[in-house]
């Protein structure tokens, strides 16, 4: 196979090789040299002092390029024959702002953390090292690394050396955690001449091919990652923990680094699987003998052979180079030189990425497994497939994954069991979700003045699980057991199985979702409501004008108003209509449909808000649309020279709530808000902002509001069923915490521009105000959630307002949002009966129309944790895990939120280990099926901006994100933690699908393609520096990379297949969002590309962020330590 496959193909500047560990590492161990401080390092995971310089270290940029070439200068360009995107160098921003101007280097990531390599160490913030102390000695070093020699390593061997940041050595070869036979030593990778034994896959994980007719997808089988068993104590103790087996050349430790543009003897340049762009089959070629997988990239398709959990094994040695394969020869020439001279011990061993569990190959096994059948919801307990995945839902009695996903379809029968496992219960509620086309909205049900049939003791509604007696006379509640009369209007015989005959043609006795209408006794004041209105309240001071907003929101308004929701067969919206300007003051406008022009009436004392007018402030649109016209073409004007910068906040949400209140209707307030309310008013702020707090005790201030005044506000909003929706756009600190707290409680949304600009922004902001208006969405909503015996909902996440333990109120709850709920046990569930929840929502339409949404799933019970590990939802558990350390950080120290959530998930993970899987080395990671991505994708949200901020996130942002998260969907959580990854050059021009996702990492860019990634706010275009000319002009318009501009805010409409099936994408994934996303085009060294490095999460990250090979060994370590 050629060794130079591709410029990249040779080791990117990430890890030490075995020869040249970093240039100028002192010393290949973690040994310090004397005279160089020892850096500060916690354990995996502080910001490497490295990374805190403003430009790369001389010298240390990366590794010498296998090809011959002179490593690239101190700048921070890389000759064209490099890759920039070396493998763990990673992209460091997280969901934000660059760290710094200067795209940073970052020294070699798997070597131990030197001192000295590089540039001297900066002394690190305590609160960046996020795991622990740091390690006392070499030897703990390599033991915090997962090295851990395991119980039977006697402590005086000395480890491996350059352990460093990263898998440690103990990541065993393809023999596992056994020790070769014949050998009673650990065995590298190639050594095994002839195959190593069949219990283990050789090479990449599940080489094998899956045996034919086996039903491994359904156990869903553990996952092992590549052993990571630390191998067993060598005889001679020497700087090598691992004898030389015979047969197997080692790579020498060489004595000194190589000289810059030093070629390196051997193969080391091949790394079959450290391939830029997917490699050509021919690069598996040196892994293994077993046929090539599916998916370059990743971690196997779920059926393997049957063993207890799939051991994920280590390709060769760690580093770069790996260990001699059995397709290579050996990897340097030379006899192996193990300890002759007392130096240099061995490298370091670095886990292949592409052995541990990939995100891209779970999702698209999934797709490919689960997206052709449609979703049959009739079964108890069935697992959904994955949110990544298209299918159709056919509801048959059970709620349909788009409404409900829970973390785990099978629950523990004990309270005992569930604590035990550690696996959080929840439900992530969306009630009012969107319905693909090809599905059918729920059914109306109208059961006249009675209203919906409902149990007498617990009040739950009429569904599918409840059980009909005595001929159809009574029937048995399913959640307390309660026996309940059949209102005679309601009687239907059973048939020779007990279901009553009417059973299909009742929505509510064979559907899992539908809605009943509601009667007057579910209204407020026993008083059916009117149709809702929509009030526009829009900030007219200074910076609102000068930067074009006032203007573009009147002009978008007056077509916008023709599409207000409606009820599906109704000519015109039944919503009325409110506009009002403020700066410092309040102007409400009368726009009476009898009046020639629009009046104008001021109110400037803000301190006692009144609404000066009530007939003609709220309108019909159509009956008022030339009054309405005219006002807003006047706003702009009357407004042009304003000189007014302060503004007030507050008081513009007391005149829409009592503007509401006046009309007797509830309504939504879209507010446009561009300061911080400083003049004098009720809810008056001051400018807080202190980025001294992060990573102290006060830190959670941050994210609370600075006064109470605005949640007793939300409380008013929400008893008159005022929804506030507001439009940020700040140019500078404008305190989201608190501004957001009324959108927040009241279920409305917030929506944040910074430094908007018109030209760029314009089309985001207008895109998201037209989804925003025109969105279905419920007012005045309660929700309840009842469970049968046994569970109870405990704990609520999301944006609303509770008055009580069990309901849930919403001023406004629309199609995005979801409502995360808990169960905790309040007594034991039986297999037999399994679990239900229902879900029941109560809401007046867009039409006035009162209904109640009910929701019903039911779930198994198991007495086995297998079971209960089988059948979870990793999208579903991180979707909660967020919400919960989201609001952690409320009353907690962010690192203790951060500490905490990784113990719990390594509760989870070791329960599985001691009480699922099968017996096996403790130097073995073993992952259950169904949650092999949580590692990777817990790391994601400990990186991410609210529990790991880089230097260039603000205090807005991250109160921004932590509100937004919350109300989150499992699809918009999992883009949004692990971004979406596209090759744009590798799309296929002729057909509508997507081309295949690569993972998110630096060393799967190659800089001959273009990409694109999305996260749910943004789309980042990065172009890489060696694109061909054709394609650059196919796609900007311009002939060479240096021409394109970053600026742009779309990309231009050009006439060619590239161009069409690029915004093709652009428009679909914009499509699947809830939100606008921001297009960003990044060049390739660019500025901007700290930016967009930051969503390439499976690297380590600038503000201290481990990359997912680190964090997967930590969390190994932490395992061994709760099963130890």
């Amino acid at each position: 196979m050629s060794v130079n496959q591709q410029a990249h193909a040779g080791p990117p500047y990430g890890q030490p090789q075995p020869g040249y560990q970093g240039y100028q590492q002192p010393a290949y161990g973690a040994q310090s040299l004397p005279g160089v401080p020892r850096a500060q390092y916690g354990a995996y995971n502080g910001p490497m002092p490295e990374y805190q310089q403003p430009g790369p270290p001389q010298g240390s940029l990366r590794a010498p390029p296998t090809s011959g070439a002179p490593p690239p200068a101190s700048g921070a360009s890389h000759p064209s024959g490099h890759l920039a995107y070396s493998q763990f160098e990673h992209g460091d921003v997280q969901n934000g702002i660059p760290a710094s101007a200067a795209p940073m280097q970052r020294p070699p990531a798997s070597q131990p953390f030197l001192p000295g390599s590089g540039s001297t160490p900066v002394s690190q913030p305590s609160a960046f090292q996020q795991y622990g102390p740091p390690p006392a000695s070499v030897q703990q070093l390599s033991n915090h690394m997962a090295g851990m020699t395991i119980g039977t390593a006697t402590a005086s061997a000395p480890p491996p050396a350059g352990l460093g940041y990263g898998p440690p050595t103990s990541v065993p070869p393809v023999s596992g955690s056994f020790s070769s036979p014949g050998s009673g030593l650990y065995t590298p990778y190639s050594a095994t001449q002839g195959p190593p034994p069949t219990s283990v896959p050789q090479g990449l994980p599940v080489a094998q091919p899956p045996f034919p007719g086996q039903t491994v997808s359904t156990q869903r089988l553990p996952t092992q990652v590549p052993g990571f068993a630390p191998p067993p104590p060598s005889t001679g103790v020497g700087p090598s923990s691992y004898p030389p087996t015979t047969g197997a050349p080692r790579p020498p430790a060489m004595p000194g680094p190589p000289l810059p543009g030093q070629t390196l003897a051997g193969p080391p340049s091949s790394q079959p699987n450290h391939v830029t762009s997917p490699p050509p089959p021919a690069a598996l070629a040196g892994l293994h003998p077993g046929p090539p997988m599916s998916g370059l990239h990743g971690p196997p398709p779920p059926t393997h052979p049957p063993q207890p959990g799939y051991q994920m094994q280590q390709n060769g040695s760690f580093g770069q180079v790996r260990g001699p394969q059995p397709n290579y020869g050996g990897a340097y020439p030379g006899t192996p030189n193990y300890g002759s001279p007392p130096g240099p011990p061995p490298p370091p061993k670095r886990l292949d990425p592409d052995s541990i569990p990939s995100p891209i190959q779970v999702i698209e096994d999934d797709r490919s497994n689960r997206g052709s059948e449609p979703f049959v919801t009739g079964v108890r307990g069935q697992v959904p497939p994955l949110v990544t995945t298209n299918f159709l839902v056919k509801d048959q009695g059970n709620a349909s994954p788009r409404y409900i996903r829970c973390t785990s379809y099978n629950i523990p029968c004990t309270s005992d069991m569930a604590k035990q496992s550690q696996v959080p219960l929840a439900a992530v509620i969306k009630p009012l979700a969107t319905l693909p086309p090809e599905e059918t909205l729920p059914y109306l049900v109208d059961h006249g003045e009675s209203g919906p049939v409902r149990c007498n003791r617990c009040k739950a509604y009429m569904c599918p699980f409840m059980q009909f007696i005595e001929g159809g006379r009574r029937f048995q509640c399913c959640f307390c057991s309660c026996v309940t009369e059949v209102p005679p209007h309601y009687f239907q015989h059973l048939d020779h199985t007990g279901k009553r005959v009417d059973f299909y043609d009742r929505p509510e006795l064979s559907l899992g979702s539908y809605e009943f209408l509601a009667t007057v006794e579910y209204c407020k004041n026993n008083k059916f409501p009117s149709p809702p209105a929509f009030i526009f309240m829009i900030d007219v001071s200074y910076n609102a004008v000068k930067s074009g907003l006032v203007r573009l929101i009147c002009e978008e308004l007056k077509s916008l108003l023709d599409y207000l929701p409606r009820e599906g067969n109704m000519e015109e919206s039944a919503i009325r209509v409110g506009f009002v300007t403020y700066n410092k003051v309040l102007h409400f406008y009368n726009v009476k449909s009898s009046l020639a022009q629009p009046q104008m009436m001021v109110v400037s004392d803000v301190a006692d808000m009144f609404v000066p007018l009530l007939d003609g402030f709220l309108v019909n649109v159509n009956e008022s649309r030339t009054v309405i016209t005219s006002l807003l073409d006047q706003i702009p004007e009357m407004f042009a020279d304003t000189r007014e910068t302060e503004t007030v906040f507050a008081p513009v949400i007391q005149a829409g709530l009592e503007a509401l209140k006046a009309a007797e209707c509830a309504g939504k307030l879209f507010i446009f808000h561009t300061s911080l309310p400083i003049a004098e008013a009720p809810g008056k702020l001051k400018n807080r902002d202190d980025r001294k707090l992060i990573n102290t005790d006060k830190e959670k201030t941050l994210f609370q509001p600075q006064t109470s005044f605005y949640n007793n506000l939300a409380k008013d909003c929400v008893a008159q069923g005022c929804c506030v929706d507001l439009f940020l756009f700040p140019n500078q600190y404008l305190d989201v915490a608190t501004l957001g707290v009324v959108p927040y409680q009241t279920g409305g949304s917030i929506y944040k521009y910074a430094y908007f600009q018109l030209e760029t922004d314009q089309d985001r902001f207008l895109n998201d105000l037209r989804r925003d208006v025109q969105k279905e969405v419920g007012f005045d909503a309660v929700m309840r959630v009842r469970t049968s015996t046994g569970i109870r909902a405990t704990d609520f996440f999301g944006a609303f307002y509770m008055s009580n333990t069990t309901d849930v109120e919403m001023a406004g709850l629309d199609c995005d949002k979801t409502i995360t709920v808990e169960f905790k046990h309040d007594d034991k569930l039986s297999e037999d009966s399994g679990a239900l929840l229902q879900c029941a929502l109560l809401y007046t339409s867009c039409a006035g129309q009162r209904r109640l949404r009910i929701h019903n799933l039911s779930l198994n019970c198991c007495t086995q944790l297998a079971d209960l590990y089988r059948n979870c939802e990793t999208d579903t558990l991180i979707n909660y895990l967020a919400k919960y350390a989201y609001r952690g950080v409320l009353s907690s120290p962010v690192k203790t939120v951060r500490d905490a959530l990784i113990n719990q998930c390594a509760q989870i993970l070791a329960c599985y280990r001691k009480n699922c899987a099968s017996p096996s080395s403790a130097g073995q990671l073993i992952l259950p099926e169904c949650m092999k991505l949580l590692p990777v994708y817990l790391n994601c949200v400990l990186k991410s901006d609210v529990l790991q901020p880089g230097p260039e996130v603000t205090t807005d942002d991250r109160a921004y994100i932590r509100q937004l998260v919350t109300s989150m969907d499992v699809a918009e959580t999992n883009v949004f933690f692990y971004p979406r990854l596209l090759p744009l050059t590798k799309a296929d021009v002729d057909s509508d699908s997507l081309p295949a996702a690569i993972r998110n990492s630096e060393e799967r860019l190659s800089k001959g393609d273009i990409y694109l990634l999305e996260n749910g706010l943004n789309i980042f275009v990065w172009v890489g520096v060696s694109v061909q000319q054709g394609l650059i002009q196919n796609l900007f318009g311009v002939s060479s990379f240096g021409q394109i501009s970053n600026t742009l805010s779309a990309l231009p409409v050009l006439e060619n297949p590239f161009s069409k099936k690029v915004r093709s994408i652009v428009d679909m994934l914009q499509g699947q969002r809830s939100r606008y996303m921001k297009l960003i085009i990044v060049k390739q060294e660019d500025k901007l590309e700290m930016l967009f490095k930051h969503f390439l999460v499976e690297d380590k990250s600038l503000s201290g962020g481990a990359s997912y090979v680190d964090f997967l060994c930590h969390m190994h370590k932490e395992i061994r330590q709760l099963l130890s």
